[in-house]
């Protein structure tokens, strides 16, 4: 029999064994792993079944809930009957367009293929969210949120709140994605949407000559005197649309990335892909539930009164439902109000989390500026007999082989890095046209919007700083009306239609990044642009081309081992895999002990 003092002592180095190998095993910057099924699953938004796309089964899918540096491991398994990417809208991917999820930087994964996304959150925070990014898959759902949260030594600038809870806001088309796709290709124009959705659901019924019955609805459950977060991301297809709650106030935090100045809004205008995060305190007396309403912005036709997104704020104690009219949203086309609304939001400078680039003293209105675009817009056009929209001139053609693998492989004539610094006078073209980047140089990009409707622009890999926006012509005198101190720095900003909008770019993240038209009619028709960004040092810490890279194009003769593929989500995850061999482990070294 083993003596108290022999199984003390070789308890403890047991103990310091196990953690041994536990950071053996999972020592440095944690990793998360998911493992999706993407499929097209029935749902009945607005009452009638319809087709959505679903992940695991779910509509909205799953949240994706990290904290700054944590490497995502996200294996997707394309149950569709088309090619997919999944895109991570906000995520930087530092030095890792390879993981973004979109034609310029990967092949797109086959119906009934596995592809596994590998990327770290690097120093960032906030709220986002992804979508499928290929032939308008996103009108038929596919999306979900991602939260990004501070690491434990970095505290929040406000108090921990009591939950957290995510709210997608959406225009929705009871038409699939693919017959959608094929009015825009025809030149049809969208059109009123047929409702309003919040977190996939229809409107709760605040009218009966309005909402027929039996729609299911989202309920928000709520506790007195508790301050919640809101995250809210606009995932619809083409409609701005305001935010608010009856009777609350929404104090904003932080957007894509960026702690604000706090300030209360009544109501906050939410364009297509920008994502906000608002404190919200359930401080009424709750003699009621509460209406949560999404409605649409700058339209005035007696249709698109009609559609309008209500889900209800419940409160334990709630003593009945909600009642009377819908709180008031601001004047129906007021474009003026929601631009001075755009321009109050401001950077925090003082909270401590992960910002954007240039790191130090964020002075960014004192770096001296290496390229200048002035970006302009046209409304959908009739180029070479097909419908086309433009950015200057050019509407983008992705080519046969990503950009991101033609760079690799040295494929000749992929691309050209010509596309102008302005509109040319020449008739408009398709083409496949790259912005040169000048690595860790200082971008100022104007977007024109010529257009009649609100255009939303993103840039993956980057938060730029919104410093300007303006009715009229943007000219070099414009720059006087900058905001040169705390303009937000976020990953998505609008242009209203007849104006312009001016962000700064610090370009430090060496990659091939896309930057587009959010509202999907006119991405779909051709406006975006890829920003080539090249590091002219070897950069040992780059990501090399991907072991599991698929390949298409004039590179499809690479593609091995797809029947693996297909076959890889029966396989255990890698963090299920060092779990088991290091319980198998303990449990041998254990017995040892005892015997």
């Amino acid at each position: 029999m083993l003596s108290a003092s022999y199984l003390c002592s070789s308890c403890v180095s047991f103990f310091f064994i196990l953690l041994w190998l536990l950071n053996g095993c999972f020592g440095g910057d944690p990793y998360v792993f998911y493992d999706w099924t993407i499929s097209y699953v029935t749902a009945s938004p607005l009452g009638d079944k319809q087709q959505v796309i679903g992940i695991n089964g779910q509509f909205p899918g799953p949240i994706l809930n990290v904290t700054t540096n944590w490497n995502v491991v996200v294996n997707v398994k394309n149950d569709l009957d088309e090619p997919l990417l999944l895109t991570w809208n906000g995520v930087q991917h530092r030095k890792n367009s390879w993981q973004d999820g979109v034609l310029g930087t990967n092949c797109p994964i086959p119906a009934g293929w596995n592809w596994t996304y590998q990327f770290q959150v690097k120093d960032q925070i906030g709220s986002f969210f992804y979508f499928p990014s290929l032939d308008f898959q996103r009108a038929a759902g596919g999306y979900g949120g991602i939260i990004i949260n501070n690491r434990d030594v970095i505290p929040l600038p406000f108090a921990v709140p009591d939950g957290d809870i995510t709210i997608f806001i959406s225009d929705w088309y009871t038409k699939s994605h693919k017959k959608l796709r094929k009015d825009v290709e025809n030149g049809v124009d969208l059109g009123v949407p047929d409702g309003i959705l919040i977190n996939g659901l229809g409107p709760y019924r605040y009218d009966a000559a309005i909402v027929p019955d039996g729609i299911p609805y989202q309920l928000i459950n709520v506790e007195p005197g508790k301050t919640y977060r809101l995250r809210v991301h606009n995932v619809g297809i083409s409609t701005s649309l305001n935010f608010r709650i009856q009777n609350h106030n929404l104090l904003l935090v932080e957007t894509e990335g960026s702690y604000t100045v706090q300030q209360n809004y009544t109501n906050m205008d939410i364009h297509v892909g920008q994502s906000f995060s608002f404190l919200v305190t359930t401080d009424q007396n709750a003699s009621s539930e509460y209406y949560i309403v999404a409605s649409p912005r700058f339209v005035n036709s007696s249709e698109w009164n009609k559609v309008t997104g209500v889900a209800i704020l419940h409160y334990s104690n709630s003593l009945g439902p909600a009642s009377g009219p819908l709180p008031d949203p601001p004047n129906a086309y007021d474009t003026y109000f929601s631009m001075n609304q755009a321009r109050s939001i401001r950077w925090n400078v003082s909270a401590g989390a992960a910002r954007p680039n240039p790191q130090g003293s964020f002075k960014y209105g004192q770096i001296t500026v290496t390229d200048v675009y002035v970006i302009l817009n046209r409304p959908a056009e009739l180029i070479e007999g097909k419908w086309r929209t433009t950015l200057n001139g050019i509407s983008y053609l992705p080519p046969s082989t990503p950009l991101m693998l033609a760079q690799q492989f040295n494929i000749p004539g992929a691309y050209k890095l010509d596309f102008p610094y302005k509109l040319m006078n020449r008739a408009p073209k398709v083409d496949t046209s790259l912005i040169n980047g000048t690595y860790k140089g200082f971008m100022e990009i104007i977007f024109q919007n010529n257009d009649t409707t609100v255009q939303s622009y993103h840039m993956d890999g980057y938060a730029f700083f919104v410093v300007g926006m303006d009715f009229g012509v943007w000219t070099e005198n414009s720059r006087g009306t900058y905001n040169k101190w705390d303009g937000v720095a976020r990953s998505t900003t609008q242009v209203f239609p007849g104006a312009w909008t001016a962000i700064l770019v610090y370009l430090d993240n060496a990659g091939i990044w896309n930057l587009r038209a959010e509202n999907l009619d006119t991405w779909y028709l051709g406006q975006e642009v890829y920003v080539n960004v090249i590091n002219p040092e070897i950069d040992k810490s780059a990501p090399l081309l991907p072991d599991n890279a698929i390949y298409c194009g004039l590179l499809s003769s690479l593609q091995k081992d797809q029947a693996q593929r297909i076959n890889f989500s029966g396989a255990p995850s890698v963090v299920d895999a060092s779990i088991t061999v290091l319980l198998a482990f303990v449990i041998a070294l254990f017995s040892y002990l005892i015997r």
